[in-house]
């Protein structure tokens, strides 16, 4: 035992234990791809690379953000992962990307195996739900810049695709169709907000709010199936105002009909008890749409999700019908 270095507010043999408690939810998303096992100094992952003409890697990197703070008030951290795994995937998944691995980096006051290996265990939940291995990590403990109940958690993601094949917007035109996938709640953008609006919930509602980001791995891969996704944007920070033009190319512009979204009530709690304008609203929170693509007019009638707007010509901006 370092006795000098854990007077100083470090304990390793904490962070050893962590590893051995994680060990099992790691292993558990190792895909075809993943070499070796946890504990090295680096993940190795050969890739698939099968019919593929010209391969590329696509990374993205996030936090959970201040969502993490509603998790130290309940003491609840086994869905904080979830919503770090998709805060990453989700964003690759708009260039057509299919996720490959993932590494998280945990940052905290004290560690506690337990806690930390609850944190794991969502990551590993998340990777799982996004086909993607969990091939390495960071568990850092930093007295003196993190409580000891306060952590922060982010993650890094890394993808495939043909290039050839990626969803870049480019073939997006006047008239084709803007389609809505659902979100599964407030996701893991705007807790500064909301947790100022709805301070002191009730345990009912904070674990509402704590409900983890939807992964859309999945979904947008049975859509691309029936249909061809000519863009993609992830509903996430800046809401659909700062969101759904990323995905245009120049000269054109988003028509959205907000009628036609069932939002769900949390989003109009927040706009009541906080007074927030409407438009602030579409500039910050999914409004119940967490991932927004666009198809032909043909494509979207298969597409089995609900027409929430339409591409016209303009200057890559985001027209509301509010």
């Amino acid at each position: 035992m370092n006795q000098a270095y854990k007077d100083a507010g470090v304990d390793l043999e904490a962070g050893y234990k962590s590893v051995e408690l994680m060990r099992k939810s790691v292993r558990s998303t190792f895909t075809k791809g993943v070499l070796g096992d946890i504990g090295g100094f680096g993940g190795f992952f050969e890739p698939d690379l099968t019919g593929m003409e010209r391969p590329v890697l696509v990374s993205g990197t996030d936090s959970v953000g201040t969502k993490v703070m509603l998790a130290f008030e309940l003491d609840k951290h086994d869905t904080v992962g979830i919503d770090c795994v998709a805060m990453c995937v989700n964003d690759i998944l708009c260039d057509g990307a299919a996720p490959l691995f993932f590494l998280d980096y945990i940052a905290t006051g004290k560690v506690v195996p337990e806690k930390i290996a609850s944190l794991v265990a969502g990551v590993a939940e998340g990777c799982r739900q996004a086909g993607a291995a969990l091939v390495g990590g960071e568990t850092a403990e930093m007295p003196g810049v993190y409580g000891e109940n306060e952590y922060d958690l982010v993650g890094f993601c890394v993808g495939l695709v043909d290039y050839e094949k990626r969803i870049d917007g480019s073939t997006i035109r006047p008239g084709d169709l803007l389609v809505g996938l659902p979100s599964s709640g407030l996701h893991s953008n705007g807790f500064s907000l909301y947790r100022k609006v709805l301070s002191n919930p009730s345990r009912e509602l904070a674990l509402e709010m704590l409900t983890p980001t939807r992964i859309y791995v999945k979904d947008v891969a049975a859509l691309r199936e029936k249909a061809t996704v000519k863009g993609l944007a992830n509903i996430t920070g800046g809401g659909w105002i700062e969101n759904i033009p990323r995905m245009l190319p120049g000269g054109l512009e988003a028509v959205m009909d907000v009628k036609a979204v069932l939002v769900p009530d949390i989003f109009r709690q927040v706009m009541k008890d906080g007074r927030v304008p409407l438009e602030d609203m579409y500039n910050t929170a999914n409004m119940g749409v967490g991932m927004v693509a666009c198809l032909s007019p043909g494509d979207a009638e298969k597409a089995g999700y609900p027409v929430i707007g339409r591409v016209a010509e303009g200057g890559r901006k985001i027209v509301l019908g509010l």
